[in-house]
């Protein structure tokens, strides 16, 4: 609840368009319900997100995008052979098509 809070307060300060959320969720099914909680509100309806459409701009870790902007060594010690043994492809593909239905 404290990180939709957070959340919520970045994002009416700073507004949708200056922040960029970054999830590293291990599995496409968690990295969908991530992503939807910022951009369409937490589907369980529970948290300070419930109802908040905020549209935030959502990305994966291991979406290679993002991953060319890690410098080598902050990859290899962060998220190293994580990114091995994770599926990169569906939990990529499960953020971006939230990502769409924000837009």
């Amino acid at each position: 609840m404290r990180s939709q809070e957070a959340i919520l307060a970045l994002a009416k300060e700073h507004g949708k368009d200056k922040l960029i959320v970054l999830l590293g969720s291990p599995d496409p099914e968690s990295a969908e319900i991530a992503a939807e909680t910022v951009v369409l509100g937490d589907p369980s309806y529970a948290g300070p997100l419930a109802g908040a459409q905020l549209g935030l701009h959502v990305h994966h870790v291991l979406d290679p995008a993002v991953r060319q902007e890690i410098p080598s060594q902050v990859w290899d010690e962060q998220i190293g052979v994580m990114a091995d043994v994770l599926d990169a492809d569906g939990v990529t593909k499960a953020v971006e098509e939230m990502r769409k239905k924000g837009t």
